[in-house]
């Protein structure tokens, strides 16, 4: 059990656990280069074709220290898409504090394009962003609760960026609910895949496309 911070709170959540937590400076250090290794072969080669092997081949550590932090692939994985979620959130929160939007378009726009961002900038986010992108590859197991044990991973996104929303008293006291957000991430999800599947940096119009949608159906 661990929390997630969400700026001023955290919200609890069950996630999978490292086999060793890092507490010296060094341990932590490569663990960061195990994860970077990861996301930078993803983008190489994508998820099917990737294995601990390459992985702690290229962050040059041995095959036994990865697995001091890690039980496998799945588990690997499930590290850097929280990973990728925490600093999701926190370049979203930073955005929330300096333009401070009033309503739910607004707080949309700014979910949308730190996205986008990331997607453009951090290694690995194209096929690993807080789930799997693409087909699961064989033989992985179940890739769809690598941010929480409990819940799937759109769900467990949605209720983190609902207490964003709660957070920065966006929209007053007209909110959406948590269904609402969890069917927003999943049309989002579809739009942004052909964004970036039709131009590298992604589509802008279709990008644009995505946000009038949000606003739309999380405004109704």
């Amino acid at each position: 059990m661990t929390e997630q911070s969400t700026g001023t709170t955290t919200v609890e959540v069950t996630e999978p656990e490292l086999r060793r937590k890092p507490v010296q400076q060094r341990s932590q250090q490569r663990l960061e280069r195990i994860l970077n290794a990861c996301a930078e072969l993803l983008d190489e080669s994508g998820a099917a074709a990737l294995t601990t092997k390459e992985v702690a081949a290229r962050a040059q550590v041995p095959i036994g220290t990865l697995y001091q932090f890690f039980t496998g692939k799945q588990s690997l994985l499930a590290a850097l898409a929280r990973r990728n979620l925490g600093r999701y959130l926190d370049r979203l929160t930073r955005r929330l504090e300096a333009e401070s939007p009033q309503d739910i378009g607004g707080f949309v726009d700014l979910a949308v394009e730190e996205f986008v961002a990331m997607k453009r900038a951090v290694p690995g986010f194209g096929a690993l962003d807080f789930g799997l992108t693409g087909p699961t590859p064989p033989a992985m197991g179940d890739v769809t609760h690598l941010l929480d044990l409990s819940l799937d991973n759109n769900t467990a996104v949605a209720a983190l960026l609902l207490r964003l929303v709660s957070e920065h008293a966006v929209g007053g006291g007209r909110r959406p609910g948590p269904l609402a957000l969890r069917v927003a991430l999943e049309c989002a999800d579809a739009v942004l895949k052909l964004a970036f599947e039709q131009d590298r940096d992604g589509d802008p119009e279709l990008i644009a496309e995505c946000k009038v949608l949000l606003r739309r159906y999380l405004a109704g």
